[in-house]
């Protein structure tokens, strides 16, 4: 099966799945330095181990555990992933083959295992394992408690009715009446070893709901000592490093060639260009973005790094239970003020970023419309803000300050990554643009690993943060955007969106959930509620002598970690 980025709309900047912007230094020679111990530096710290939950559904924790993990990483992505051209690919010691469509009404889909799959601890993968995610997944009370599971989306897992097991040995996902879904080939898969909880105190899981969500909290606090990776972790400290050592069950199509793996935490783009000049590291796929300090590898021929388009895409969000925005006047009139052409001008200079107008699609999806632009969003217009203020009875005072109806000097912060230089420098303009209309935005720039946790305890007004994605789309509007979703970090909550969640996956037809989906993007932006500012330039950087075999895969959420069981020893040095 070859679903393409085109049919999937897929997440780009600029029409391309892999733009080269910058490729320097580099031997082509070959014969570089062979080595059997690999450092990879994961730019941000992580909060969490269990990416099925809000807290560790992040990048950096997907990156950190990706060694351990099926292709995809984990949560319901488990199992599969896309190449470059946006090509869904399967997990090869998972999977005998692609998923299999058994019946239309009720949905329902079958995968077959791969005969002899075990966990790194030589523990066969068993149906419970398939149930246990789905537990973990489903948001409902009687699976777990969901105080404790905290589900990063319900959208799949909400939706079954049963997973069983065939007596081929094909495990048969079996949906709810009514349910359909255009991506019924990519939802669901194996992330975590029931096992393992059973082991550790957890063996009614499957009936007990309070074992359940202790169970998921168990994974979540510590890191699970077995995966199904092409490696398997030794030793860890969460928020720091990983240390893997081949796992010798994993059965894939290709095999590990590092004795010994670490994924080690570098906080930010200029610590992690200085460890690799020093040789500590090996390279990294950073989180933030900036050409200039990148470019301090050009005048070593053994570094190489690329600039691609990605999936990643960055949003300004308002927080609906903050007592000013609870007004729509003055959500419209903040997003009126950004100016996101000047953003990106000067964040990524010499980089012609498009124009993102959508929540779920890119200008270079046929699915794509733009619904920002004739909102007046982006645009940085302070008299147009000012006029939608007036007219919702705002005022100013004697200094200039806005004055909300109520006769409150209006005052909001802005929650951000201080340690990333670009939200820090977003932040500083966003603050600016405010106060040109006499509106006191205070910034709330957060160091270290609590930033998601202050987002989740929703302990802001505003916030800027990115949303990692792939070519599916039809899981995001309920993450996104559902009510009852734990990932709904502002607590957006529209009866008319729900409704629209329900029809996007009512369907098997990707032009009319990619249609129901535009109408979500729609109505949020009615709402003003998240601002698209722009897909992310993205990069990575490496030492050709020490690793190789890396790909730019805008693609893929783990980017060119995608096929970290391919990377070489060196062999471009």
């Amino acid at each position: 099966m070859a679903l393409t980025r085109r049919a999937l709309g897929g997440l780009t900047i600029g029409g391309s799945s892999a733009l080269m912007l910058a490729a320097c230094g580099g031997n082509e020679d070959g014969g570089g330095a062979q080595n059997d111990e690999l450092v990879w530096a994961v730019s941000w710290p992580w909060e969490a181990w269990n990416q099925t939950t809000a807290l560790g559904n992040t990048s950096s924790c997907n990156e950190a555990t990706a060694p351990m993990n099926p292709v995809g990483g984990g949560g319901t992505n488990a199992g599969y992933d896309f190449d470059p051209e946006g090509n869904v690919f399967y997990d090869t010691n998972l999977f005998s083959g692609p998923p299999e469509l058994v019946s239309e009404e009720p949905l329902a889909v079958k995968v077959l295992l791969k005969e002899g799959v075990k966990w790194s601890d030589g523990k066969p993968v068993r149906l419970e394992d398939f149930i246990f995610l789905w537990h973990a997944m489903s948001g409902l009370p009687e699976h777990a408690n969901q105080e404790k599971a905290t589900p990063t989306s319900t959208d799949w897992g909400s939706n079954v009715e049963s997973i069983t097991q065939e007596e081929d040995g094909s495990i048969v996902t079996t949906y709810k009446a009514g349910y359909s879904t255009a991506e019924w080939a990519f939802s669901g898969g194996v992330y975590l070893p029931s096992h393992v909880a059973e082991a550790n105190g957890f063996p009614d899981w499957a009936t007990d709901a309070e074992q359940m969500g202790d169970a998921i909290l168990f994974f979540n606090n510590d890191l699970c000592p077995v995966g199904l990776g092409p490696y398997k972790p030794v030793d860890s400290k969460l928020g720091e490093f990983v240390i893997y050592e081949p796992n010798e069950h994993y059965q894939g199509d290709k095999k590990p060639v590092f004795k010994k793996l670490t994924m080690q935490m570098v906080d930010g783009l200029e610590a992690i260009v200085t460890e690799m000049r020093q040789g500590t590291v090996a390279g990294s796929r950073p989180s933030d973005f900036d050409v200039e300090i990148l470019a301090q590898l050009d005048d070593d021929p053994k570094m190489k790094y690329e600039v691609y388009s990605g999936a990643t895409w960055s949003h300004v969000d308002i927080n609906m239970n903050s007592a000013f925005f609870k007004d729509i006047a003055l959500r419209k009139a903040f997003f009126t003020l950004v100016n996101i052409k000047d953003i990106t001008s000067k964040m990524f200079p010499g980089i012609e970023v498009p124009w993102k107008g959508n929540h779920f699609f890119s200008e270079s999806s046929p699915y794509y419309a733009d619904y920002t632009t004739d909102a007046g969003y982006g645009s940085g217009d302070a008299d147009a803000a000012k006029a939608l203020l007036t007219a919702a009875n705002y005022t100013w005072n004697g200094d200039g300050k806005l004055v909300s109806p109520d006769g409150d000097v209006v005052t909001t912060d802005f929650l951000f990554s201080a340690d990333n230089v670009v939200r820090k420098d977003t932040a500083s303009l966003l603050q600016a643009y405010a106060a040109e209309i006499g509106w006191d935005i205070t910034l709330n720039g957060v160091v270290g690993d609590d930033l998601f946790s202050k987002i989740e305890a929703g302990e802001w007004d505003t916030c800027i943060f990115s949303w990692v994605g792939n070519p599916a789309f039809t899981g995001s509007p309920q993450q996104f955007f559902g009510s009852d979703s734990s990932s709904n970090y502002g607590k957006f909550n529209d009866p008319a969106v729900d409704a629209l969640i329900d029809q996007v996956n009512s369907t098997l037809e990707l032009d009319e959930a990619a249609e129901f989906a535009n109408q979500i993007s729609k109505a949020v932006v009615d709402a003003a509620y998240t601002l698209p500012i722009y897909d992310s330039p993205l990069s990575y950087a490496y030492n050709t002598t020490m690793v190789g075999n890396l790909q730019a895969n805008g693609m893929a959420q783990l980017g060119p970690e995608y096929n970290l069981v391919e990377w070489t020893a060196g062999e471009e040095g």
